[in-house]
């Protein structure tokens, strides 16, 4: 397997993941029986794949100088960027907590998304 197959195939477990941990935050602000511990470490887990995409991609361009589209190096940093962001304002909005990690997964899962129309 090469660098380039990893970057290929971890991009579904990126945006499944991403796209489940939206799905079960935003199922989770309406159904309280949905809220447990295991919501946060799925979402954690969701956006750490992403940081290990986009470090994927890192390698790709520099070990063995792959020209890639500007815009799909942008949406993967936009979406590292959105994570910080979603994290920073998690304790100001405690109440809607799971309406902003749920709406914020699926932000990043459409990031993904995204990238990979234009890699």
């Amino acid at each position: 397997m090469t660098l380039l197959d990893a970057h290929e195939a971890w991009s579904w477990v990126t945006v499944l993941g991403n796209g489940m941990a939206g799905v079960w935050a935003l199922s989770a602000h309406w159904l309280a029986g949905l809220r447990s511990k295991a919501l946060w470490w799925f979402t954690g887990i969701a956006q750490v794949t992403m940081f290990a995409q986009v470090v994927l991609g890192v390698l790709l361009v520099t070990a063995e100088d792959m020209e890639v589209p500007e815009l799909h190096m942008f949406y993967g940093f936009v979406a590292i960027l959105s994570i910080g962001l979603v994290y920073s304002y998690r304790a100001q909005v405690t109440e809607w907590r799971y309406l902003l990690y749920g709406l914020g997964s699926l932000f990043i899962m459409g990031l993904g998304v995204r990238a990979m129309l234009l890699g």
